[in-house]
C-alpha cells in the first residue's frame, strides 16, 4: 500500500512553479490588451494609497498557471513585483478569465500569462 502511493506521489506534478518561465507555453486570456475595469482601477488605489510603488515600465504582470488533465486551474503564481495585493488581485482575474479557456491536456501543464497593469 505504501508502494503504491509512493507511485502516485511520483506521478503528481510539482506544485511549484518552474524557475525559467520562457520555454513554457502561453495561455492567451486577453488581458495583456485590455485590463479589466476592476484592475485598473485597484493598482490606480493602491498606488494613490501609497501602499505599492510601480516605475512607469511596470505596466504589464506575468503569472504562472497550473492547468491540470482535466482543464481545470490548480494554481496560479505572479512574478512578484513588491506589490503582494497586485500580485493577488491580479491572480483572481486570472483565475475567472481562465475558467472558459482552459481545455483538457494530457498531462498537467504550467503556462504563461500576461496582465496589463494599466490601460495602455
Amino acid at each position: 500500500m505504501i508502494l503504491a502511493a509512493l507511485l502516485l506521489f511520483g506521478q503528481a506534478p510539482s506544485l511549484n512553479p518552474p524557475t525559467d518561465w520562457t520555454p513554457l507555453p502561453r495561455l492567451q486570456l486577453g488581458l495583456a490588451a485590455a485590463p479589466p475595469v476592476q484592475l485598473t482601477e485597484f493598482v490606480r488605489r493602491e498606488v494613490a494609497a501609497e501602499r505599492c510603488a510601480l516605475s512607469p515600465t511596470e505596466r504589464m504582470l506575468d503569472l504562472v498557471v497550473l492547468v491540470t488533465q482535466g482543464g481545470q486551474v490548480r494554481r496560479i503564481v505572479p512574478r512578484a513585483i513588491g506589490c503582494p495585493s497586485i500580485e493577488q488581485f491580479a491572480a483572481g482575474i486570472v483565475l475567472r478569465a481562465a475558467r472558459d479557456k482552459t481545455r483538457p491536456g494530457s498531462i498537467d501543464t504550467w503556462y504563461v500569462t500576461t496582465v496589463a497593469l494599466t490601460s495602455p
